[in-house]
């Protein structure tokens, strides 16, 4: 295996993973930046609260994205799977 096509499976595995990640990341972040600007407006300065909207937002994103996240993985795996005959030989 040439080490360009070794850096492309690299950089295909950071994009995969970086994509994924940000599918489930995002939703929480905006949904903590809400309620961080919600509690600055009107001085609640309680911890706990933004935690709980944060966790159900990112369940509620796993709940919905799961399928699209377990199939990149697969076609991700698949597409390594059939690159084995070009590692190899």
């Amino acid at each position: 295996m040439s080490p360009e096509s070794l850096i492309d499976v690299f950089r295909e595995a950071l994009s995969v993973i970086v994509i994924m990640v940000s599918m489930i990341i995002v939703p929480g972040l905006i949904v903590g930046l809400v309620v961080a600007v919600f509690q600055a407006a009107t001085s609640i300065n309680e911890q706990t609260l933004s935690f709980l909207p944060r966790l159900l937002t990112t369940l509620f994103a796993l709940m919905l994205l799961g399928h699209l996240l377990v199939r990149t993985m697969m076609e991700f795996f698949y597409e390594m799977v059939n690159m084995i005959p070009m590692v190899i030989g």
